[in-house]
């Protein structure tokens, strides 16, 4: 996730950290070398544009602008539905700490809480798609072969729960109160892996994706005889607006990766690791800061 203040007009012209520019460069400037060759037949033979008319351009350009903010939004809501997961986790987890205080025992209340810490790291290698049990291993021991290891962790650490009810080591309102907060964590796993398993239908994306080029491609023909040598610098801005907010689409829609726009989760499980860690008394990892204003 980008972390930096907001850029004067020199930053906002030239910063490429955290732009989609370079990703979207080298189809923008396809575009406008095709707009360069449409408006030097333009200029050599003039009569082939004669009946071109822009006003299909200018309603199909209206049409796919709604259409593309209805499709940001959808991924922009998936984005941000997964930061109130990830800042829902940090609730739980807070509330786990503070409500497990009344353990006497430190080295259990010490298993418990590191397990937690297991989860997230868990959760966290499961959306990414990465080793689960490789990231959960060194704060609980978890059955290699379970399908869904953080709600092993999440079985283990409420089995454990059980047993310290019956023992009446905790009372049976406590046991409740830790009850829900384990079932508002599997609430946010199971929506977390909604979001990362539910893409948006694909023939939604992909119409948007070919009226797009359909639209840059051809709207120079529309542009060439009106704007002459101008057209090229406005199919330009024209591409660079519709690719950009394409690719800042596909960017949102999966918020749990490593590209720089994505959610910073490393830094919200450091963030977890360190309160945990805290209340244990146990030695902190340094915080996570954002490099060259990317958080990861």
């Amino acid at each position: 996730m980008i972390v930096r203040p907001k850029p004067n007009l020199l930053g906002i012209l030239f910063s490429l950290k955290g732009s989609i520019a370079k990703r979207i460069a080298l189809r923008s400037l396809l575009v406008t070398l095709l707009a360069s060759v449409i408006v030097l037949v333009e200029t050599l033979h003039p009569a082939y544009f004669s009946k071109v008319n822009a006003t299909p351009f200018t309603l199909l350009g209206l049409s796919l602008s709604i259409f593309m903010s209805f499709r940001n939004n959808a991924c922009y809501d998936r984005w941000w539905e997964g930061r109130k997961q990830l800042g829902q986790m940090i609730i739980d987890v807070r509330s786990l700490i503070r409500e497990t205080q009344i353990l006497s025992d430190p080295v259990e209340r010490a298993g418990l809480l590191r397990g937690l810490c297991g989860f997230a790291h868990g959760l966290i290698a499961r959306l990414r798609v990465e080793d689960e049990a490789r990231a959960i291993k060194p704060w609980i021991d978890v059955e290699a072969n379970h399908p869904n290891l953080p709600d092993n962790v999440l079985q283990k650490i409420g089995a454990r729960f059980s047993e310290l009810a019956e023992q009446g080591v905790i009372s049976e309102w406590r046991f409740t109160q830790l009850e829900t907060r384990l079932v508002s964590l599997s609430q946010v796993q199971a929506s977390c892996e909604r979001i990362k398993s539910t893409p948006l239908p694909f023939p939604y994306t992909l119409l948007l994706h070919r009226t797009i080029y359909l639209f840059c491609i051809l709207l120079p023909f529309a542009m060439a005889e009106p704007l002459g040598w101008l057209t090229p610098i406005f199919t330009a801005i024209v591409s660079y607006t519709f690719f950009g907010l394409d690719e800042i689409g596909d960017d949102l829609e999966d918020p749990f990766g490593f590209d720089e726009n994505d959610l910073p989760c490393n830094a919200i499980v450091r963030t977890l690791e360190r309160e945990i860690l805290a209340a244990l008394g146990e030695p902190l990892p340094p915080a996570l800061e954002p490099v060259e204003y990317v958080l990861t």
